[in-house]
């Protein structure tokens, strides 16, 4: 059982009530302890009754830092169309200004810390499947499990109003203690029997991909990535737990991330970060071009030669070491990229993969990073607008926040994106799976349709338990 040693949340509390009076505003207030090592998921599964829809859970690829959120302090979401990056920006800066945090060091990914993520494109007509998730959506959790560097911490975030009063604290304590006491790994459940895999459209889709092949031919856009879905019925409601065990064990090498709300679950394991942002260091990544692995070391390496030496790919990289060069360079002023791309093996597939490091400029900020990178061309395609146009009138999915930025950000301003690609929508017994693939005016469309179903095999993986 965790232990919660004595702290001034309390007297945090009775500030924070007396500020948000003065300021006719609520004041967030949030304490961070160090605790003795926990099992990361079993604290997912506490707060499984209690706080089901409102729970996260991140590993970046390095296991430097789990992040585990229940309960929801705070949700800052929005569905407007323009300006919806510096809305969230501005309102978490609102909420940062006015905060009490305790906190005996600061450490990234502890206090205050918003996750979430946007849509794909919020110009796209929404469907009820997507209907739980706002165009952007982030929450601060009430309760966050941090583990840095292998050090762990537990943070409290509360929001106090001008009618709260010190009962407060008590209701906090209460609740925390059931969580953190209730958290046994023999708890988890397990996977959903799964009943049918039907793929959404597939002719059509590659009728989608040969009318892209033609347009592409006859005019000025050299790419337009278009993805299509699976659609999985389980014989019961999908836990979250054991999926995310599976991508935790298949893809070590990836962003692990499921984000809750409302009861739906968007999950996935991203091998492409998009920015990361410490202190004035900035990171990004640039993966286009891909293969499958091969069923011996042999053949392994055979494909992965053929992958770096193939035309059609090493263009399709190209395309997005030029963009976020491009992008990078208007917030940094230092930017070093490799002058050629290497590769990145996951499980089922190896990607063309080229690192990108700057210095960011003293008023560059995170989200204004991700404005800049999203979405890049090997989610959208190049010219980025004219793409993003043709996939909002040719695809026939609704890419929710497939393929979008999802991550965090801490009181400080530092945090991570990834890609949410690898992924997929859990919706009580039925979930959505998406891959998509970069198609260029040299295309063949089986190919790309081979291509989409490697993609989809670390979600259908992980869902089947094979």
């Amino acid at each position: 059982m965790v232990t919660i040693q004595n702290t001034e949340l309390k007297e945090g509390i009775i500030e924070a009530i007396e500020r948000a009076r003065k300021l006719s505003m609520p004041v967030l207030v949030s304490e961070v302890q160090r605790i003795h090592p926990i099992q990361p998921l079993s604290v997912f599964a506490a707060g499984r009754d209690q706080f089901v829809g409102e729970r996260f859970f991140w590993k970046d690829p390095s296991d430097e830092v789990v992040m585990i959120g229940i309960g929801i302090c705070k949700e800052i979401q929005s569905d407007q169309a323009s300006g919806r990056f510096f809305h969230v920006e501005k309102q978490w800066q609102k909420l940062m200004n006015n905060s009490i945090m305790l906190m005996d060091e600061k450490q990234s990914a502890t206090g205050p810390v918003m996750f979430g993520g946007f849509s794909f494109d919020p110009l796209k007509e929404k469907t009820n499947r997507w209907a739980q998730f706002s165009h952007s959506l982030f929450h601060i959790p009430k309760y966050l499990v941090s583990v840095i560097k292998g050090e762990y911490f537990l943070t409290t975030n509360i929001i106090c109003t001008a009618e709260d009063d010190e009962a407060l604290y008590e209701v906090i304590d209460q609740e925390r203690k059931a969580i953190l006491g209730g958290m046994e790994e023999e708890s988890l459940p397990g996977l959903a029997n799964l009943s049918t895999v039907t793929e959404v459209n597939p002719e059509g889709w590659k009728k989608r991909v040969s009318e892209v092949v033609e347009l592409l031919k006859a005019g000025t856009m050299k790419k337009v990535v278009l993805a299509r879905e699976l659609r999985l019925q389980f014989e019961e409601q999908i836990p979250v737990e054991p999926v995310i065990m599976n991508l935790l064990e298949e893809q070590r090498e990836s962003f692990v991330f499921a984000f809750e709300s409302k009861g739906d679950c968007f999950i996935g394991a991203s091998p492409e970060r998009l920015v990361k942002k410490v202190k004035k260091d900035v990171y990004s990544t640039c993966l286009a071009g891909s293969i499958a692995r091969g069923k011996s070391l042999k053949e392994d390496e055979e494909l992965g030669n053929e992958l770096l030496s193939d035309e059609k790919n090493l263009n399709e990289h190209q395309f997005v070491v030029d963009m976020i060069k491009e992008a990078m360079d208007k917030v940094c002023h230092e930017v070093r990229i490799p002058a050629r791309p290497q590769l990145m093996k996951m499980k089922h597939i190896q990607h063309l993969y080229t690192p990108v490091v700057g210095v960011a400029n003293e008023e560059s900020s995170l989200l204004q990073l991700v404005n800049l990178l999203h979405p890049t061309p090997a989610l959208g395609g190049l010219p980025r607008k004219e793409a993003v146009q043709s996939i909002r009138t040719m695809e026939d999915l609704d890419r929710g926040m497939y393929a979008a930025p999802i991550g965090w950000i801490d009181f400080d301003g530092n945090g991570e994106f990834a890609v949410a690609i690898r992924s997929g929508l859990l919706q009580g017994d039925e979930a959505s799976l998406f891959a998509g693939c970069g198609i260029v005016k040299d295309s063949d469309v089986e190919s790309e349709y081979h291509e989409t179903n490697i993609k989809f095999r670390p979600m259908l993986s992980a869902l089947r338990g094979n």
